[in-house]
């Protein structure tokens, strides 16, 4: 009976880890590539219904190394102007997630170039 009460402990165990890394881990950014970007401009807002609408965007972004590549995203929500950007993307999806960040966390490279 103790041995089946300690499986039963295990599995429980097991899969609380398991669940909460897939809760807390964002998928959407293992195997990318980062790019810096700063929002200067509105987005160009598509689908004016209240529940689907979003904002395109288009611009440069620049990785650690300062090289710059064209990126091309939407948004829920209308970017604040003058936010800095770390976007994630992979070759053949392309942006899968960005997080606003400070300047000061931008490499200096890129921060010359976002600028």
């Amino acid at each position: 009976m103790k041995a089946l009460w300690g499986t039963i402990i295990t599995v429980a165990v097991l899969a609380l880890l398991i669940g909460g890394g897939y809760y807390f881990i964002n998928y959407n950014r293992i195997g990318t590539e980062t790019y810096y970007t700063k929002i200067t401009e509105d987005g160009v807002r598509e689908n004016e219904h209240a529940d689907s609408t979003r904002y395109n965007y288009s611009l440069p972004g620049f990785t650690k190394d300062g090289e710059e590549k064209e990126l091309d995203f939407s948004a829920i929500k209308n970017l604040r102007k003058g936010a800095y950007l770390k976007i994630y993307t992979k070759p053949v999806k392309g942006v899968t997630s960005y997080e606003e960040v400070k300047k000061a966390d931008i490499p200096e490279k890129a921060q010359a170039k976002v600028n």
